[in-house]
Order: C-alpha cells, then structure tokens, then sequence
C-alpha cells in the first residue's frame, strides 16, 4: 500500500449501519495500517472493572504514591487478555511503538510499573485486546461502507467522555448521523 494511503494516525468511525455488535458506534485509533493489515484500539469502550489498581494488584505491581489512576477500555476483540497503553509521547521504552509522532502504543509491564509509581506518560489509557484487520481487509471494509476516517486528537483519545465520542468524531468532519446512508456510491 503506498505510504499516502495509509490511515495510520487517525480515527476510524463506525457507520451506523455497522451490524456488528462489537463495533457498533465504534471510534477506533489506527495504530497501524499496511499491506500486512491493521491495528487499532477502541477508544470509547469503558471497562467498569477491574479499575487500573485490582489490575496492579493481579500483575503484582505495587503502587507508590503518588499513584495515578487511569482509563481501562476494551481495545478491541482481537488478544482480549494483552494490555495495550496508547499514550503521548513524553515517555518510551524499547519496546514502545511511535505511531504517528503524536502517539505511542506500548505493551511492555515496564510502563504499568512508571504509571504505578506516579510517572509515565502525561496522558494515556489502557485498552485489553485490539481491533484487527488481515491485509486489505480494512480496506474492503471502507470500500463498502462500513467507517468514514478522520484526524485523531488528543481530546477524542484520551477524555473519559465515552458516550459523546462517536458523536463528536463524526461532528469533525460536519457530519450529523442522521444524515448518513448506509449505501455506498460508485461513479
């Protein structure tokens, strides 16, 4: 796929025809999309439990204060049991991806263990499992309809206003849901 084609960086936004359960008003961060596929976390599927500290405490990571506490989400229903942090860019480690230069994913304890002990990156959340998409898959699935994309922003990221979120992806490229048809046009 050329690099221009990439969706790398943005948000994908459910269309509301999406019949499927799991990604129905979805808003997803693309965290990679090439010709191998793509990887995204569902940014507006809050988990209520377990919160971040019975989390630490199943991985046996202890607390320092100032501990923080931050978001859990399901990241998608691909690897539901792998701990993905999308955060900014002010903390990495080796294994740290650098997604856009504006977002870093990493699935390494050593940032549960910074966040724990009161650092770590500025702003992040913690998603279980991912979203994914064998090669031009995703692609396919825009073909036909199924999500519109559009710059992410921290705000759409990383605020805790999950109900709003779909609403609002779709409010940066003016639209208004009602308005949407299902169909796809071909000239």
């Amino acid at each position: 796929m050329p690099e221009a084609l990439t969706l790398t960086g943005q948000v994908l936004i459910a269309m509301p025809q999406m019949n499927d359960p799991r990604f129905n008003q979805s808003v997803i961060f693309v965290c990679a999309h090439t010709s191998d596929g793509a990887m995204g976390i569902i940014l507006n599927r809050p988990l209520k439990k377990p919160r971040f500290a019975e989390l630490l405490r199943q991985l046996e990571i202890e607390p320092h204060p100032p501990s923080r506490e931050i978001r859990l989400c399901t990241g998608g229903p691909v690897d539901n049991n792998r701990g993905f942090v999308l955060h900014s860019p002010d903390w990495v480690s080796d294994g740290s991806l650098d997604v856009d230069g504006n977002h870093v994913l990493t699935a390494s304890m050593d940032i549960l263990q910074a966040i724990a002990e009161g650092g770590g990156p500025r702003q992040c959340l913690l998603a279980l499992g991912y979203a994914g998409w064998g090669p031009g898959e995703l692609d396919q699935e825009i073909l036909h309809n199924a999500w519109l994309n559009a710059p992410a922003d921290d705000q759409l990221l990383f605020d805790a206003d999950h109900h709003s979120k779909w609403q609002r992806a779709l409010a940066k490229l003016r639209i208004n849901p009602a308005m949407l048809s299902g169909d796809a046009g071909h000239a």
